[in-house]
This record gives C-alpha cells, sequence and structure tokens, in this order.
C-alpha cells in the first residue's frame, strides 16, 4: 500500500487553499504563519493520513452503514451509535508510514534529544469556515509529550470525528458524513500564563467598529467550556481606544502540574487584578485588526500570552454575523412581564425568547427541552446542542460571550444570556420567562428624577463651629464651586454628573460613534478639576451619571440610542447601565484617572444599585482601570432603593468605603409615593417611620462593619429635627443645599451637644 499525497505538513507548506489537506484550523494556520502572524510551529497530520488509516483499517463501509441507520433524533439511538463507532476507530491500528512520518515531524518540530510539550487539535474539513463554526464538536489535548502519546492523541482526534455531537451537528447541516474528513493540528504548546479569545467585531451588536477581546488566567479551555468568567475588553477599531474593560474574579485556573492538566486556585492577590495591560489590550487588538484585514472578513481568534509574548492558536472567521431574531411565543391567558428583571448576566446572542423554563443539571436532560421551550443549564457543552436547537432561548449561571453556549446560541440566531450565576437558582421549571440577549436580562413573565437643587443662594457662612458630624454640600454647576468652596463645609458630598454632561451637549454613545471619545473625557476632566481644584484637600464625592433615559434622549443623538420607556425612574439607569454600557461609563473614568493625576481629592459613587452582583461587576470596571491601587481613592455606593437597606451587609461585602443616602427616591420607593405627581404629592413623607427605620438599619450597620454613612438628599436641607434624629443614630456626614449650611451646621453642633449631655 503506498500513498503519494503528503502524511504530515508543516505549517509554513499550508496555505488558506489547503483545506481539502489539512482541515479549516490547519488552513489557517498555514496561512497566518506565511503573513508572519506570531503563531506557535506545529505541523498537520493530513487528511491522507485519516484515509490511510481508514482503508488500512478497513472499516469506512462499517462505520457509513452505522450513520446511515441511526436516528440522530433519537439521543439514546444516536449515543449508541456513537460510541459503537468510536470503538472500532480506538481499536484501529494506526499505519507504519503515519507513526514514521508523525515521529520525524515530532522530532524536528522539539529539536535534537527533546520532546516538546504539544496542543493536538482536531482540523475538520468542514470547520471554521464562514458558514459554520463546529465550535467544540471535536476533541483537543493540551500539554501532550512523547512519540507515544502523540499517536494516541491523534488516534482520539479521529474518533472524536464521530462523537454524538459531530453526528448531530452535521446532520442537522445537512453535510454528508463520508464528506467530512480530519487533519490533526500538533502545535508547541504555549504555557499560557493568561488566554483568551478576540473577535474583530461586537459577536452580539455585530458593531463592526469594535473588537472584543476576553480574557481568563491559564488555559483557555475553561473559559470555552464556560466554568469561569472572563475579562471582558472593547477596543475602538482604528484609534484603538479600549472604550471600556471589565474585570472577572476569577478563582481557579487551568494549568499544567507535572504531566497533566489541573485546576488550581489563581492566588488572591490577582483576582482582582486586569489579565492584561492597557499596551498588551491595545497590541492584541492591532493584530486582530490585522488578521481581519489580511482575510477579508471579521475573525473569531484564539489567543496565548506567555511571559511578555503574545501569540495567536487559531483564528477562523465568525460564523453569527446577522439580524437578531426575536422568538415570542403564544403565552397562557393573563401571563404578563415583570416591570423589573429577575436576572442579569452578559449579553451573548441578540434578540428575545419567550417560553417554559427547563432547568437542566446535565447533558443527560436534554430530552425535557421541547420546541419553544428556554433552555436554563449551569452551563452548556456540545452536548446540549440538540436541545439547544429546539429552544427558544438559553441562559446558564456562567461563561461569557465567547463560550460554546453564546458562539453556538449566536450560530443559532437565537437569544442568549450567560454568566449569571443564579440561574438554576432562582428560575423553576416551567415557569414562563422572557430571555432579552440584547440586553442581558431575564424577566418573569413575557415581555413585551434626580432632583435638581435650584435657585440655590449662597450665603456667607461665618461659624466656625467645629462639629464631629462632617457636613458637606451638594453641587452641580462649576460656576458655583469657587464661591461655595469658601463656606464651611468639610468637602462635596454630592458632585452631580447631570449639569456636566448636559453642557458636553452629546449623547456619549454618540461621541464614540463619531470616535470623538477624547472630547467628551477632556470636557468632563476639564469641568471635575473646576471643583477639585476649588476644594483641594477636601474630598469631592462624584456621583456617577444618573441620568434617566428621557433625560438623555434630550442630549445630541440621544434618540437614536435611548429607548422610550414608559417609566424611566424604574427603568434604564444607574448601575445596570454600566454594565449594559460599560463604553459609555468607561469615558467617566477615563476622566476622574485624568482629574487624579493632579487632584487626589476626587471619590466615586455609583447610583441606583439594584443588586450586589451588580455593585460587584461595577468595582470590577473600577478596579480594571486601576483606581483602587491608590489609598486616598474612595468608592461610595448610593442608598436609595429599599434592598440597599434590606441588604446592607450583603453591599458592604463587596467593598465599599462609604454610602450615602438618597432621601429623596428612598422615600418614594420605601412609600410608593411620586412626590412630582400633584396627586398624591402630600403624601411624600421623608419623616415617615419606615424611612426613620431605613436609615437607622444603614447607619447602625454600616457604623459596625467601617464604613461611612451619609445623606445627600433634599429633607435634611429642609427639616432640623431629621438633622437631630440622623446625629443621634451616629451618621458620619451630612450634604446640604449651599443655602443651608449654616443653620445646618448649627444644628449639627446643637445635637451633638445634647448627646454629650445624655452620655455623661
Amino acid at each position: 500500500m503506498s500513498f503519494k499525497k503528503p502524511l504530515v505538513l508543516f505549517f509554513k507548506d499550508i496555505t488558506k487553499h489547503d483545506i481539502a489537506i489539512a482541515g479549516g484550523k490547519g488552513a489557517n494556520l498555514g496561512e497566518m504563519v506565511n503573513a508572519n502572524f506570531p503563531v506557535p510551529n506545529g505541523f498537520a497530520v493530513t487528511v491522507s493520513a485519516y484515509e490511510l488509516f481508514l482503508e488500512h483499517n478497513g472499516f469506512a463501509n462499517e462505520i457509513n452503514s452505522i450513520l446511515k441507520n441511526t436516528n440522530v433524533e433519537n439521543s439514546e439511538e444516536l449515543q449508541a451509535a456513537s460510541e459503537k463507532i468510536e470503538k472500532i476507530v480506538a481499536r484501529g491500528e494506526v499505519p507504519v508510514e503515519v507513526i514514521k512520518e508523525v515521529a520525524k515531524a515530532y522530532k524536528k518540530l522539539s529539536g535534537f534529544f527533546k520532546k516538546s510539550l504539544v496542543a493536538v487539535r482536531s482540523s475538520a474539513t468542514a470547520e471554521d469556515l464562514p458558514g459554520m463554526s463546529f465550535a467544540g464538536q471535536q476533541a483537543t489535548f493540551l500539554n501532550v509529550k512523547g512519540e507515544n502519546n502523540l499517536l494516541l492523541a491523534i488516534r482520539d482526534c479521529w474518533a472524536s470525528l464521530f462523537t454524538a455531537r459531530a453526528i448531530f451537528y452535521r446532520t442537522q447541516n445537512k453535510i454528508p458524513h463520508e464528506k467530512v474528513k480530519i487533519s490533526v493540528i500538533v502545535q508547541k504548546m504555549v504555557q499560557s500564563d493568561v488566554s483568551g479569545v478576540m473577535f474583530t467585531i461586537d459577536p452580539v451588536s455585530n458593531d463592526k467598529d469594535r473588537i472584543v477581546i476576553e480574557a481568563v488566567w491559564g488555559l483557555g479551555e475553561m473559559m470555552v467550556q464556560g466554568s469561569v468568567v472572563p475579562d471582558h475588553y472593547v477596543v475602538q477599531k482604528d484609534t484603538f481606544a479600549i472604550l471600556s474593560k471589565e474585570i472577572s474574579d476569577q478563582s481557579i485556573q487551568l494549568i499544567k502540574k507535572g504531566n497533566e492538566n489541573i485546576e488550581a486556585e489563581v492566588p488572591q492577590k490577582l483576582r482582582d487584578k486586569p489579565k492584561l495591560t492597557d499596551a498588551q489590550i491595545v497590541k492584541l487588538a492591532k493584530i486582530g485588526y490585522e488578521l481581519q484585514r489580511h482575510y477579508y472578513f471579521p475573525q473569531d481568534i484564539e489567543w496565548a500570552k506567555e511571559g511578555d509574548n503574545l501569540y495567536i492558536v487559531q483564528a477562523r472567521p465568525v460564523t453569527t454575523i446577522g439580524e437578531k431574531k426575536d422568538k415570542l411565543k403564544d403565552l397562557p391567558e393573563g401571563v404578563k412581564i415583570s416591570d423589573t428583571p429577575i436576572l442579569t448576566g452578559a449579553p451573548a446572542s441578540p434578540g428575545i425568547g419567550t417560553g417554559h423554563a427547563k432547568v437542566l443539571k446535565s447533558p443527560k436532560e436534554i430530552n425535557k427541552v421541547k420546541e419553544g421551550d428556554v433552555l436554563v443549564a449551569p452551563m452548556t457543552s456540545p452536548d446540549y446542542v440538540p436541545a439547544m436547537r429546539r429552544a427558544v432561548a438559553i441562559v446558564t449561571n456562567e461563561g461569557g460571550v465567547t463560550s460554546h453556549a453564546a458562539i453556538v446560541s449566536r450560530e443559532l440566531g437565537i437569544p442568549c444570556v450567560v454568566g449569571t450565576k443564579e440561574a438554576t437558582v432562582l428560575i423553576k421549571d416551567d415557569t414562563v420567562i422572557t430571555v432579552d440577549g440584547s440586553k442581558g436580562v431575564v424577566y418573569l413573565g413575557s415581555k413585551v428624577k434626580v432632583e435638581e437643587n435650584k435657585n440655590e443662594k449662597i450665603e456667607e457662612n461665618d461659624l466656625h463651629i467645629k462639629t464631629a458630624t462632617k457636613l458637606y454640600v451638594n453641587l452641580a454647576e462649576k460656576e458655583l464651586a469657587k464661591e461655595v468652596s469658601k463656606l464651611h463645609v468639610e468637602g462635596v458630598g454630592l458632585l452631580r454628573a447631570e449639569f456636566m454632561m448636559a453642557n458636553i451637549g452629546v449623547h456619549p454613545k454618540e461621541a464614540i460613534k463619531n470616535k470623538k471619545q477624547d472630547e467628551f473625557i477632556k470636557k468632563l476632566a476639564s469641568d471635575l478639576s473646576v471643583f477639585c481644584k476649588a476644594f483641594d484637600g477636601r474630598p469631592v464625592v462624584y456621583r456617577a451619571t444618573d441620568f434617566k433615559t428621557n433625560e438623555y434622549r434630550s442630549l445630541a443623538g440621544g434618540e437614536a440610542w435611548e429607548p422610550v420607556e414608559p417609566n424611566p425612574m424604574l427603568g434604564f439607569r444607574g448601575a445596570y447601565r454600566y454594565i449594559a454600557s460599560p463604553d459609555v461609563f468607561n469615558l467617566e473614568l477615563q476622566a476622574i484617572k485624568k482629574v487624579r493625576k493632579k487632584y487626589n481629592n476626587l471619590w466615586l459613587m455609583i447610583p441606583f444599585v439594584r443588586s450586589p452582583e451588580e455593585l460587584r461587576r461595577v468595582r470590577r470596571i473600577v478596579a480594571a482601570e486601576g483606581l483602587f491601587e491608590d489609598s486616598t481613592f474612595k468608592f461610595w455606593m448610593m442608598v436609595e432603593i429599599p434592598v440597599n437597606v434590606i441588604l446592607i451587609d450583603k453591599f458592604i461585602d463587596v467593598g465599599i468605603d462609604g454610602v450615602s443616602v438618597g432621601s429623596n427616591d428612598l422615600t418614594m420607593l420605601m412609600t410608593g409615593t411620586d412626590r412630582d405627581n400633584s396627586e398624591v404629592a402630600e403624601a411624600f413623607n421623608e419623616r415617615s417611620p419606615a424611612v426613620l427605620w431605613a436609615l437607622r438599619r444603614v447607619i447602625k450597620h454600616c457604623s459596625r462593619r467601617g464604613v461611612t454613612v451619609s445623606i445627600c438628599g433634599q429633607a435634611v436641607s429642609v427639616y432640623d429635627d431629621l438633622v437631630h434624629k440622623l446625629v443621634k443614630y451616629g451618621i458620619t456626614s451630612v450634604s446640604v443645599n449651599p443655602d443651608a449650611v449654616s443653620r445646618v451646621r448649627r444644628t449639627i453642633y446643637e445635637a451633638e451637644k445634647e448627646l454629650a449631655k445624655v452620655h455623661r
């Protein structure tokens, strides 16, 4: 028996036209090597070697016969056929010619008297094409060492062409089994300290102006499996400006130890650190940009970092470019969508899907999912694909936008939300839910103003009284900063962002679209500097933007970016907006960093935080910019929703230095009263027993945990008796309108005197 076709080819001898010889993966690697991209060296065990293996053992007809008589819709029958074929392949003998060629290539790759660690990956002839990805369909083996182990891994890769998931995938895509052949890629192993995936188009929104990078500690297999949530970086094309960074708290990583790949704990000191520096993010993005230019098509790229070196280990066309699809199911009579999401996660595949939830613990339960259901699982693997095809939407506990669930959902065109943490706990079987894959939220059922103090009169405060309770001032207009700074106050307890944003005049997303984000940052930093300079040496607590959608719409370009909401107060605002649009929040963070280079008295406060998980995600975004590395930086949270009061200890656990009570919103939400509605305005009472209970609880729990407590709502500027109560409760500071400074300072002084008498 003789084969004239090459059984082994090094990457340098392969081009993008050699898919029939080296498979999709091999052809791309060869193309990149010849285009001088940083690809670790390696070789392909060609399709000819696989064909020789089949011919040598004479079982091609037997395999085809089994496949022909298998009903892939019957999961048990499919699994039985797969196991039977894999056993046939596993007992096959590797031809001597293949053994010799592989051994020779391995020695050449390793060098004399060495045995390199290699990654062994399947490369099917129908994968990594613009129309289909075959995500996770065939096998991969990492840290393989020695000729015998290499040959075993190659045979296992051949066998993986017949896993149940691969057979099902080919059948569903109408690809004849006998037409699909397999090459095996053998590539020098990169001992990754960081690895990940990069898309040269936003895989969720299809925004062509973005490069999306995801990164994890260690080897990247855990990210693809969805076992860990990766860092998420977004880079703008052309300018290569980093639009946003979200850092994950990764506790485990996959690393090599001895001859095995093991799960190990990530050192505590690294858990809240970005996996890549800004320079590395930009360098990687530029490589991705050049890869897209080379291929003339958006690319899905796997990369790895070893020391200071970045490597590309795989590239393929993005297979999921297209319009989003909404899959709305007819609902039981009377079922309506809830106003508030029950879960939030990472938006992974756009569109809206509604159906009955089916909560799966493992792939063995996939038969629970019927046509039109929502699949809910800890994470997905290729074994879930048959059920994923029947689902109208997918929700997972774990994973990022490059996990298996995300990639396959986008390919199938169904909405998907990943990384929700608690989906399998909070969602019950057969509950009707709606999944919004564009926003990363899950609703129960079927889908579907910041108070400004105007006419502030500044009066000279000549009462130089010292009090233990600090007195801060509320500010918004930079024209008043210098004059107000002369008052007897310890700093700015509430610096509102909204006036500064209004002065800039353009919607931040419009600025990014027009690539004028640097101008936006510069203007915001300039305004912030005015306040920080005026109050130099005293803290300036900047409340990040809390515009509601109706207010954002009034900015230039706003109508193109903002939804019309029936109740903006309870809508798309606060911390949730920073998570949904980290590129916009990043503009504020860049301005803060710019100002803090000169003035370290600028702090940050996060408004309208609906859950500890929201705060945790926002904190990671802030941490990614290195702000916490300076001990003078303080991170505060607004307390203005009942959940902030009820779960105050959970919010403190996330890591905050202080809270400030927004008594306006808190009173409205505690008492169910819209103070701007003339019909019920008389019922608005900031001194109601419920609000006082909330204030006592927050002060008590924060004091116990060493977290400062302030209040910045209108109430303390108006009601002296409330100030008295707050001092008695032990509040750290109060922040009032400039025209109330003198009176409130005196009130605090009198309250502290009374308190001192009681404790004598």
